[in-house]
């Protein structure tokens, strides 16, 4: 079995927490408690260490999550020598937000990456199927990857 490890980053109170526990089908939250996230960078680099992906969560509603997005790409995707392939751009609509989804301006290269509006009150299963689509992407290159690596210790 083919494991797979996602990092999902970004900016404080985006929606990160949420967002993993409904697509791992964890729990159902009802009411908000902000997670403790690692807010020290000296740990990045151990949570970075053979990561296969990322997934940068803002919350589109935030506009300093916009350009903190680019901060989060920097560190996670671009200094880890990552495809963009690998990373997925999450804009994630709280409930009662209205959801808003025009169109957002991304500054180069974020506006490369495949960018996926989320909204768990109107359409779950949207945000499900894309994640889906991303983690069979992220399987099939370790997979390719570790063919590769089969092959050269055979040849």
């Amino acid at each position: 079995m083919l494991k797979a490890k996602i990092l999902f980053v970004g900016p404080c109170e985006s929606g990160k927490t949420v967002l993993a526990n409904f697509l791992t089908e964890s729990s159902d939250i009802t009411e908000y408690n902000p997670t403790q996230g690692v807010r020290f960078e000296s740990c990045w680099p151990a949570l970075m260490k053979d990561s296969h992906g990322v997934v940068i969560v803002f919350n589109a509603d935030t506009p300093s999550h916009l350009k903190e997005i680019e901060m989060w790409y920097s560190c996670f995707v671009q200094q880890q020598l990552l495809q963009d392939t690998q990373c997925l751009l999450i804009a994630h609509h709280k409930p009662g937000s209205g959801g808003d989804r025009g169109s957002l301006s991304l500054p180069s290269p974020l506006n490369k990456l495949k960018l996926v509006h989320s909204d768990l009150e109107e359409d779950p299963e949207e945000i499900r199927l894309e994640f889906i689509k991303y983690l069979k992407s992220i399987i099939n290159s370790v997979s390719e990857s570790r063919d590769r690596e089969e092959m050269s210790i055979i040849t």
